[in-house]
């Protein structure tokens, strides 16, 4: 079973303000109004009277659930507001999105590029921008929602898409290529050294791909398109790994629908991979932009 931290990020947020909510405004005014009975009245010695009202606070002091309450509600409010409506940082677990994203690379996702969404629901609630060919997003795997991917969005809604010989066809017109050397992998990415890389034009967009000229277009299972083109449905997206040989996308289990986006990826932040030779992070990677 996977752990739904959003789930988990909403109720304890909920949880610990309603627990301060209610203290504050239920029992905190009583304990205080109880020390103040408790207090000396004036006679006695000051150090009496410090005494007897430390008594009195210690008896009707905050409770220690309360105090966690109080402590924990801002940090994680502001957690979930800054995760739900303006970046979420992911890791990248494998090489489907080499030489782009390598393994190891842990990036920054916006998630008001496309729009704000609900905690939980992801329904819309208001429209900021509509996903472009090219763009890099981050969104939940339509067969297992509880699981995150990261692809390419290479065809839009009303287009028509095809892949034949390694090349992408967008509403008829191939996505030019302009080969480069080949690729030499690092860390867990060295089982791709030898690999073709290429410069891939979609529109205006450059990206680098990678691929293996003896595998075939539509490994077993991946037949979307293996019998000529498709139209992309309104709400939907079709997307494609730039590691085009190791890479499930919808080649093999279809589109992607609007409401499963999470949000553009923009910047890596971190990269740490332990098979690298040598220290583990890539300081070269560290602020990358991400296109």
């Amino acid at each position: 079973m996977s752990f739904d931290f959003p789930t988990f990020l909403v109720a304890a947020t909920a949880i610990t303000g309603i627990i301060w909510l209610i203290d504050a405004v239920i029992f905190a005014p009583r304990r205080k109004r109880l020390a103040l009975e408790s207090a000396p009245a004036g006679g006695g010695s000051a150090q009496q009277q410090a005494a007897i009202a430390s008594v009195a606070e210690t008896t009707y002091k905050e409770p220690v659930l309360v105090e966690y309450a109080r402590s924990f509600f801002p940090v994680l409010l502001i957690v979930l507001l800054l995760r739900s409506f303006v970046v979420e940082p992911f890791r990248i677990p494998s090489g489907s999105m080499m030489p782009t994203l390598l393994v190891g690379d842990f990036i920054l996702v916006s998630k008001s590029s496309y729009g704000l969404r609900w905690p939980i629901t992801n329904g819309k609630f208001l429209d900021l921008g509509e996903p472009e060919r090219g763009d890099v997003v981050v969104f939940r795997f339509p067969e297992n929602e509880a699981v995150d991917y990261i692809k390419r969005i290479v065809a839009v809604p009303g287009d028509e898409v095809y892949y034949r010989n390694k090349t992408l066809y967008v509403n008829g017109e191939p996505m030019r290529q302009v080969m480069l050397p080949r690729y030499v992998g690092e860390g867990a990415g060295k089982g791709h050294t030898g690999a073709l890389r290429a410069v891939e034009h979609i529109g205006e967009l450059e990206h680098e791909i990678l691929i293996n000229p003896r595998a075939r277009d539509f490994p077993g299972g991946c037949d979307v398109l293996a019998y000529g083109p498709v139209t992309v449905p309104e709400g939907a997206f079709f997307v494609m790994g730039d590691n085009r040989d190791n890479s499930n996308d919808s080649r093999c289990w279809g589109m992607v629908p609007e409401d499963n986006l999470v949000g553009k990826a923009f910047a890596i932040w971190m990269h740490w991979d332990s098979q690298r030779d040598g220290f583990p992070i890539a300081f070269g990677r560290l602020g990358d932009g991400i296109r």
